[in-house]
């Protein structure tokens, strides 16, 4: 797909990687909706993306309102035919902590938003674009789930939080096959040690300690870096089925 052509639904859209994706879609000419379940911010992120930028508050947990939402934002673009999935929370705990085993309920959480919430607005989303006018390559629109190295080197802590990166990361293969006969690609992005708000309110050594973790570039990811990797994902068609490590050739430790 052009660019300039997508019309993207980016949950988590408020702040963070999610923002970021926005950033650079509307700069590229596309047309973006956001969905967040922090109604302030994400007025705000909107409001300060322009007239090609729209905003839903979503749970993604629900799904009606996933599907509320998908509508709204098919009826504003005028259709839907790209989905970066960003929404989520870390949900570290170790099971055996020092006030008990982890609560049932806690890790629950986390897979309804990391894992449930993908499929939910996966699902919702390729409803709308299996009806969309294919391109000359046959393609109706693309999906995007954001993973983790956590998938792959979950640390002690992650256990919670490992499982559901690991969990959109099985996801990919199934629905890139089943979505091979609509012309809906999937594709999963893993990215390392990022930028994001909650590293960004660290303070500025212990950034420094991460960054120097990553064997090259030895720095923090950027989040224009993964907003990159999201438009060569879009424009690059035989990218599908697969997950794409951003880290820097980073293996994480134990802990």
């Amino acid at each position: 797909m052009k660019i300039q052509d997508t019309l993207a639904v980016i949950t988590g859209g408020a702040s963070g990687l999610g923002n970021s994706v926005a950033q650079h879609l509307v700069a590229q000419g596309a047309k973006v909706a956001l969905l967040d379940v922090q109604e302030g911010p994400g007025q705000a992120a909107a409001t300060a993306l322009g007239a090609k930028a729209s905003f839903a508050k979503c749970d993604v947990t629900s799904e009606t309102e996933v599907n509320a939402a998908m509508a709204i934002a098919r009826e504003r673009m005028g259709g839907i035919n790209l989905l970066v999935n960003c929404a989520g929370v870390i949900g570290a705990g170790r099971v055996l902590g020092k006030n008990g085993p982890m609560a049932a309920d806690f890790f629950t959480k986390v897979i309804h938003i990391n894992l449930i919430g993908t499929f939910l607005c996966d699902k919702a989303a390729a409803a709308i674009m299996q009806h969309n006018t294919p391109n000359a390559d046959g393609e109706r629109g693309v999906l995007i789930h954001t993973s983790s190295v956590a998938a792959f080197e979950g640390q002690i802590g992650q256990a919670a939080y490992a499982a559901t990166k690991a969990g959109v990361v099985g996801m990919v293969l199934p629905l890139a096959r089943e979505f091979a006969q609509f012309g809906i690609r999937v594709c999963a992005i893993a990215p390392g040690i990022f930028r994001t708000p909650m590293v960004a309110g660290l303070p500025q050594e212990a950034q420094d300690s991460l960054g120097k973790q990553v064997p090259f570039p030895p720095r923090l990811g950027k989040p224009e870096e993964f907003a990159q990797l999201v438009q060569t994902i879009v424009e690059i068609a035989m990218l599908n089925g697969e997950t794409i490590r951003l880290d820097g050739a980073i293996r994480m430790q134990p802990k």
